[in-house]
């Protein structure tokens, strides 16, 4: 199990249920780091002071929030942790809605919710209640110096908490209205054909990141000096008559599923395979990393393709 990243507790009328809170997500990006072209070494930043002309270690720098030109109000770690703010240490619940009146813009980033070993059972019976009822339960929690908007739903026999931005962080949309753009009832029609043909149950594990596993290849085939495949970019639609378009489009679906579907997932690229033993913190690491005197390479690396 991970480290927590908050400890406090649910508060549901009378009842307080003690908690731990977890990150939900893990973001795969690839991370590279920005190497000087000459001598190909990585960039340091530097916390430099400009009037006092030098660098700035962690241990001098503190937090002020500027209030006018160049004035600023200055707060410490105890002005955080001294904060009249109940949602510091407690989740609060207001009240119950339903989820599907939650717009999902609104969901900015989603935790586990565990609870402790004296909480387990009002856990359980919180959960229990809201399946029931199909709602889920809003309230507040101050996380990462801000008192966040939450959402706590739940989700295959735990509890999840969504943080949601609040209204003023939403921006309104200001494109093409496009309501009272006329749709003929055979183009709707054709569209509802094309839409139930390709639904389907949700299914996550059927996607992958492309992109990514591209990019590792790319990477790898660099590592060994081949030449890089590059992809012709596909050529932009042409503008074709709607109910056309629609029709090519159902017919392409059903050629589609009427061909026999394999079932063999795909092969992870090869750079990521040689990272498969490794464990995740330290293969971020791995890519992060300047290599050591004795491991930087030569000048010669610089070129990686093999020449024709």
């Amino acid at each position: 199990m991970p480290r927590a990243i908050w400890r406090g507790a649910i508060s549901f009328g009378m009842v307080s249920i003690p908690v731990k809170l977890y990150s939900a997500t893990d973001s795969k990006d690839i991370s590279f780091r920005q190497l000087a072209k000459e001598d190909l070494r990585p960039i340091k930043y530097l916390r430099w002071s400009p009037t006092l002309d030098r660098e700035v270690p962690f241990d001098e720098i503190t937090r002020g929030y500027e209030y006018a030109k160049e004035q600023y109000v200055i707060l410490d770690d105890a002005d955080f942790e001294h904060l009249p703010v109940p949602s510091k240490h407690v989740i609060t619940i207001t009240s119950f809605v339903d989820g599907g009146e939650i717009d999902p813009v609104y969901y900015e980033k989603a935790y586990q919710l565990d609870p402790d070993e004296i909480g387990v059972k009002p856990y359980a019976l919180l959960l229990k209640a809201m399946e029931e009822r199909g709602l889920v339960a809003l309230g507040k929690l101050a996380l990462r110096q801000k008192e966040q908007l939450v959402c706590l739903r739940p989700s295959g026999g735990h509890l999840m908490v969504e943080v949601l931005y609040y209204p003023d962080e939403v921006r309104p949309y200001e494109g093409t209205d496009v309501s009272d753009v006329p749709v003929s009832k055979p183009e709707l029609d054709m569209a509802f054909a094309l839409i139930d043909m390709l639904r389907e149950t949700f299914d996550p594990s059927k996607f992958r990141d492309e992109y990514r596993d591209t990019l590792l290849a790319m990477i790898q085939t660099k590592l060994e000096g081949g030449e890089v495949v590059t992809a012709e970019e596909p050529a932009p639609a042409p503008t074709v008559d709607l109910m056309a378009a629609l029709r090519a489009s159902i017919a392409a679906t059903q050629s589609r599923k009427a061909a026999p579907e394999t079932a063999e997932a795909p092969a992870k690229p090869a750079a990521e395979s040689a990272l498969a033993g490794v464990p995740r913190s330290r293969a971020k690491k791995v890519a992060e990393e300047p290599p050591t005197e004795s491991e930087a390479p030569p000048k010669a690396t610089r070129t990686r393709k093999k020449s024709a």
